[in-house]
């Protein structure tokens, strides 16, 4: 990808991002342990397809699966589970660092989640139960 695409891209992604933090249903922020996480439960509708998108292009981007469940780990000391259960269910754990856990469940038709930890140490399960479910979970872990 040409650097002024990628310069859009991430424009693009900040815009989406910053919307759906904006009109979604949110928890977080939440500073614990020597960390900073941000979870982003967007109800059902246009919010739950923007951040959906959102997340299929960023896997797009990096050269990952866009439907099914993909773990991706760039570090060392990670550790990451991911149990699909169901139809069109798509799961990302996306970890940068060290020390980092990660678990997703998804039990039910046409959930998404996306698990993001950076920095260090930081530990995330999520379990999704029912359907058409949507929700992104960012952590920073110092």
């Amino acid at each position: 990808m040409t650097s002024p695409a990628k310069k859009l891209f991430k424009t693009a992604l900040s815009a989406l991002m910053a919307v759906s933090i904006a009109s979604a249903s949110m928890v977080g922020p939440a500073a614990a342990a020597g960390s900073f996480s941000l979870t982003i439960l967007p109800a059902a509708g246009e919010d739950a397809d923007a951040l959906r998108a959102g997340m299929q292009i960023f896997n797009l981007i990096n050269s990952l699966e866009q439907s099914g469940g993909v773990i991706s780990q760039n570090g060392t000391g990670n550790g990451a589970m991911m149990g699909q259960n169901g139809s069109n269910n798509f799961g990302t754990i996306w970890q940068e660092g060290k020390g980092h856990s990660g678990n997703l469940q998804q039990s039910g038709n046409g959930n998404a989640y996306g698990i993001y930890q950076f920095g260090e140490n930081t530990n995330v399960n999520v379990n999704q139960f029912g359907n058409g479910q949507t929700g992104a979970t960012f952590v920073f872990g110092f």
